[in-house]
């Protein structure tokens, strides 16, 4: 029971009685006067930076999964100047595309093109403007809008990618690749300056766990989850031939597994009462083929895990009309690796080219350089692995769980710059060897043994034969 003087002081307040007694009042009584500033939470604001990190349209559903997210948030609640979108932009128009001027996401699905600002496009969507728009480093951006991540200590931040990936980096349209060491460092530089109160990341791709493997802080504020472990590759989903297919005029995955997962569950939730922890379950069970893994992949969760306990909608707001929603979202029965979903899209348009075309040859063309490309790679990587390892075991093994990919990251980047310069670009398919790269480096090994070891695996390599227009080195 509270006493006679607290009584006597609390109508004080509501200026019934006088009172001489000093009382401290509870800290939920304060007068406004007593509170101190420190004391004063100031309404944060939301911010997003969305990437696609692809270009091509047998990619068509990493721009598609970026596109609605933007949606998703958009009827959340967050204001365009606050969100910040990378996307090549070249699938809306491209002359592939069944519907000119739209995109979709999942079979039955609305255009999710309309609206989606274009903050930074074709040769803008690089690793240098991402990292510098993530740090809120206007005079480091190089094209688009200028637009960057001017949050500050009150605010929330939400990150999604959507690409290919490998051990230790993300994919980007214009290279070099995003390497996880300079992602990690962005991130935890942001923290230092106090440019947060909490930030999530999404990442969609394969080997998305090596990203923050042994490198993100348990301590800094942030959370994420990937579509996938440090080993295993994540998945393309309503594709061609999967049920629900894609509508019949279209040859490419139009989504991936975990994006869509994430996705349609917040299009049928009320986000305000959903944690993300809620989230990441659900997410898990459907990305997981639930619990089968056939065809699925191992989300993971690495950070702040304490997190995952506030709601999503403080990242991504909420829509109003899913205030009394909850509804189960139905899995698409099917999914492609992700390295293989360009080769899908190929098959397909080859197969449904008429016969004697020019539409079906350049499919098949295509389709030949790309697997071609591929079996280079693989050889003069396992062939350069097997020089210097002398078994295949050494070169491809996996750290344990804890640790990061590698301890040298500047070696790392020095080898990959090594091998292509004797054996043309790894592409976005041979970002899988990162690890053999990795290990290399763990054992000791030099840039010189290296470029020997590629000197006699790639010897009668034409270097033309497998590169591409306007690219440099992928490190």
């Amino acid at each position: 029971m509270a006493s006679i003087s607290s009584i006597l002081c609390l109508l004080l307040l509501l200026g019934t009685v006088a009172c001489s007694t000093a009382v401290r009042l509870p800290d939920f009584l304060k007068l406004p006067s007593q509170v101190k500033p420190e004391e004063v939470q100031e309404e944060g604001t939301h911010w997003a930076l969305l990437i696609a990190g692809s270009s091509g349209y047998g990619n068509y559903r990493h721009q598609a999964d970026v596109c609605h997210a933007y949606q998703v948030l958009k009827r959340g609640g967050l204001k365009d100047e606050n969100i910040v979108v990378f996307m090549f932009d070249d699938i809306a128009h491209n002359p592939e595309n069944p519907r000119p001027g739209q995109i979709i996401n999942r079979p039955d699905g609305p255009d999710v093109y309309e609206g989606v600002p274009k903050d930074y496009t074709g040769y803008a969507v690089n690793a240098h403007n991402f990292l510098a728009v993530l740090a809120g480093n206007k005079t480091a951006v190089n094209g688009g809008s200028g637009k960057v991540i001017d949050s500050g200590p009150n605010d929330r931040v939400f990150v999604y990618y959507s690409d290919h990936g490998g051990p230790g980096v993300l994919g980007m349209p214009t290279l070099p690749f995003l390497y996880a060491n300079d992602l990690v460092a962005t991130l935890k530089a942001a923290a230092a300056a106090d440019r947060f109160k909490e930030m999530v990341v999404y990442i969609e791709a394969c080997e998305s766990g090596s990203v923050f493997e042994g490198l993100l802080p348990a301590n800094i504020k942030i959370y994420g989850t990937t579509a996938a472990n440090a080993w295993e590759s994540s998945w393309g989903t309503y594709c061609p031939g999967m049920s629900p297919a894609p509508p019949v005029e279209f040859e490419t995955c139009l989504g991936d597994l975990y994006s869509v997962a994430w996705l349609e569950d917040s299009e049928v939730h009320n986000l305000n009462k959903e944690t993300l922890e809620d989230q990441y379950k659900m997410v898990r069970d459907r990305t997981s083929v639930y619990g089968t893994f056939q065809a699925g992949s191992h989300v993971m969760q690495y950070g702040e895990l304490a997190i995952d306990e506030e709601d999503v909608a403080e990242y991504i707001g909420s829509d109003p009309a899913n205030d009394k929603a909850s509804r189960l979202v139905g899995a698409a029965q099917g999914s492609v690796l992700q390295r293989d979903a360009d080769l899908l899209h190929l098959w397909h348009k080859y197969s449904n080219a008429p016969a004697g075309s020019q539409r079906k040859a350049d499919a098949l063309e295509e389709f030949s350089r790309q697997t071609s490309t591929r079996a280079h790679v693989d050889k003069s990587v396992t062939a350069i692995g097997m020089i210097l390892f002398g078994n295949q075991d050494e070169h491809t093994a996996v750290r344990p769980a804890g640790y990061p990919l590698v301890d040298d990251w500047d070696c790392l980047k020095d080898l990959v710059r090594t091998y292509e310069s004797r054996c043309g670009l790894l592409t976005e398919y041979g970002m899988k060897h990162m690890r053999s790269f990795a290990n290399m480096c763990n054992a000791g090994f030099t840039n010189a043994d290296v470029d020997a070891a590629a000197v006699q695996a790639c010897a009668h390599t034409p270097l033309r034969a497998h590169a591409r227009p306007f690219a440099t080195f992928s490190a």
